[in-house]
């Protein structure tokens, strides 16, 4: 009886085992899913952000539509290339900085 008991209680120890290499396994496999998941919440929040501020404010966002209308084409395209440009700068000094690990 006594030797029945060690080998179950031995067996249960190689499941658990097992068990734990198995959770581990799996969280390293879902970290990707994770942060994408964690990245796509961000754009979630920020779209979020964005709807909620266009319901609070609808005479800037309806100053900022007529505006488009109101500019001509070329002019548009010269400021939105610009917009670009600096926003790429900023998200490129921003990365940089934060791989310092200077938060700003």
């Amino acid at each position: 009886m006594n030797s029945k008991l060690n080998e179950i209680l031995l067996r249960r120890g190689r499941l658990q085992e097992r068990i734990a290499s198995q959770r581990e396994s799996m969280r390293r496999d879902a970290q990707p899913v994770s942060l994408a998941l964690e990245k796509l919440d961000c754009v979630l929040a920020s779209v979020r952000s964005a709807t909620d501020y266009m319901k609070r404010n609808p005479a800037v966002v309806a100053a900022a539509v007529a505006g488009l209308f109101l500019i001509d084409r070329k002019r548009f395209w010269s400021w939105a290339k610009r917009g670009v440009v600096a926003w790429k700068a900023f998200r490129t000094v921003r990365n940089r900085l934060l791989a310092f690990g200077i938060r700003g």
